[in-house]
This record gives structure tokens, C-alpha cells and sequence, in this order.
């Protein structure tokens, strides 16, 4: 994991973001103390595929009343 101070990484934001977004850990110092660490975003997530949530939602049972009329009737009969 790269140190830095802080007033070095202000100087140098974007050569760390590229670091970080390289897969390194960056840890930015504040008088010798540790108060930040910039990471990766992490992976993209990947794209649904149609087939396999229609499979899916074809199993679903269909309730009986929209979801917000649902809530809207819990959140009514529970109040007091």
C-alpha cells in the first residue's frame, strides 16, 4: 500500500486516482496518521440477462394488490 501526506496528495489527486483504479491502495497520512484510504471502485457489474429474470419472474406468484397499495395499508394499520 502507497503513503502519502495529505497536502501531497492534493497535489497529485489524479496520478493516485489512477493508481487506485490501477488495483493499488493508497493511504493518505495526516501527521504521520493514517485518515484515508483511496481504493478501487471495484468491478462493473455485469448485464442481466433477459431470459433468466423472465424464468424467474414467470415463477413469481402474482400478489393480489400493487406493492404500494400494500404498504400504504401496513403502514395505515399499524399507526397507533
Amino acid at each position: 500500500m502507497n503513503s502519502i501526506n495529505l497536502a501531497d496528495a492534493k497535489a497529485h489527486l489524479s496520478e493516485l486516482v489512477a493508481l487506485a483504479e490501477a488495483g493499488e491502495d493508497v493511504c493518505i497520512m495526516r501527521r504521520g496518521k493514517p485518515v484515508a484510504r483511496l481504493t478501487s471502485a471495484g468491478a462493473p457489474k455485469k448485464p442481466v440477462s433477459l431470459a433468466e429474470l423472465r424464468a424467474v419472474t414467470e415463477a413469481m406468484v402474482p400478489q393480489a394488490e400493487p406493492a404500494g397499495d400494500f404498504m400504504r395499508r401496513l403502514r395505515d394499520e399499524s399507526r397507533y
